[in-house]
């Protein structure tokens, strides 16, 4: 099979390492970026013949179609504004099209394309990352342990294994992404009915074992993504909250709260400002990047099995891979991709069309497609 990547950052260098050292189906790959001197370091860094680097502009729906033209499947690590017209891209092409999401309204146009899909014959599946992505097909997988099942509580997080001052947290991907999941509002199940919480709310504190200090999580924007309305009148409860070290969520809402991430303009010695643009840049120039990482991620399923209460938990701890130089954030977000990427172009999933994945990827063969990565789910009953 042939692969395409969109996107030689973190995550397309990430995505292009999992389709060489870990997948032997894979024939040829294809990394393309708006930068060819990206795209060709990809290559070079990837280390194998078998990647070949092109220039592409994504933003341009003509030389996006052009690029897909060819191959089993299409790996977008851009940016989640370019997906809607990507998808439309893949389904006139007929390649199979999944992306690392980032945008409620963005999937919606997505999935709206669904008939479309069908009718090409091939899957279109947003937000395939970590979360949204891994962590929805893990629901799925969970769910499937319970007669009935009651609540999901999912909780995820990326941290620097040494956490510096102020905010105890490094950059892993866009600044902005950042900034949208800590503005904008959650959408959870709360009594049966699908609610919107705001943000950096509902703090508590947990505990990971390998973890000496406990942390805490709070609400964030996007990581339920398509979840709530999957399992709507299935469920009574479900959230999702982000991880950080103890202290991070007050710390940055104040900033929020003082109007930094604003995105109204505002005049400054007769110039134009955004306070969102300027703090961003902020953030870029002095929280650091790069270094080495944890991904945490827990969910947790309580409901009845065999007429009996039970709570189960699914615990990741992953790390920087000391051997490949990937980092956990690059593990647990492009390697998903790639599995599931993958499993599209095989015709290993359960519908066609543009399709949620808890919906489309059988849990079972995903997990088993994790291990073999040594991305570990420590199962347990709580």
């Amino acid at each position: 099979m042939k692969i395409l990547v969109l996107g030689a950052g973190r995550m397309g260098y990430g995505a292009a390492f999992d389709l060489v050292h870990n997948s032997p189906d894979v024939e040829r790959i294809t990394v393309a970026d708006f930068d060819l001197k990206k795209a060709e370091d990809v290559a070079s860094r990837v280390g194998t013949d078998r990647v070949e680097a092109r220039q592409v502009d994504t933003g341009n729906y003509a030389d996006s179609v052009e690029m897909m033209r060819g191959h089993d499947a299409v790996i977008s690590c851009v940016n989640y504004w370019y997906n809607e017209h990507l998808s439309r891209a893949a389904i006139e092409t007929k390649a199979n099209f999944c992306d690392l999401g980032g945008n409620n309204y963005v999937v919606d146009k997505q999935l709206a394309l669904d008939a479309k899909a069908k009718a090409a014959g091939i899957n279109i599946i947003p937000d395939c990352g970590l979360a949204p992505g891994m962590v929805s097909v893990l629901a799925m997988h969970g769910a499937a342990k319970f007669d009935q099942l009651d609540e999901l509580h999912i909780r995820v997080g990326g941290l620097p294994q040494d956490p510096q001052p102020p905010l105890g947290y490094q950059l892993v991907f866009s600044v902005e992404g950042l900034i949208n999941e800590y503005i904008e509002t959650a959408r959870v199940i709360r009594s049966g009915e699908i609610k919107e919480v705001e943000s950096m709310t509902e703090l508590e504190i947990l505990s990971f074992k390998e973890f000496a200090e406990p942390l805490e999580a709070f609400q964030t924007s996007g990581g339920t993504s398509t979840l709530p309305d999957t399992f709507l009148g299935k469920v009574k409860e479900l959230d999702y909250k982000t991880i950080r070290y103890a202290g991070h969520c007050d710390k940055f809402k104040a900033m929020i709260d003082l109007g930094l991430c604003s995105s109204d303009e505002m005049v400054h010695e007769k110039r134009k400002i955004t306070p969102r643009r300027v703090f961003a840049d902020l953030l870029e120039k002095h929280l650091p990047a790069d270094g080495p990482d944890y991904v945490l991620v827990r969910l947790e399923f309580v409901g009845t099995k065999d007429g009996k209460a039970n709570r189960l938990r699914y615990d990741i701890v992953d790390k920087q891979d000391e051997s490949t130089g990937l980092s956990a954030m690059m593990r647990t977000t492009a390697f998903p991709a790639s599995i599931i990427a993958q499993m599209m172009a095989k015709g290993d999933v359960l519908e066609k069309g543009a399709t949620p994945q808890e919906k489309a990827i059988h849990p079972d063969r995903f997990v088993a497609e994790l291990e073999r990565r040594n991305i570990s789910i420590s199962i347990c009953e709580v």
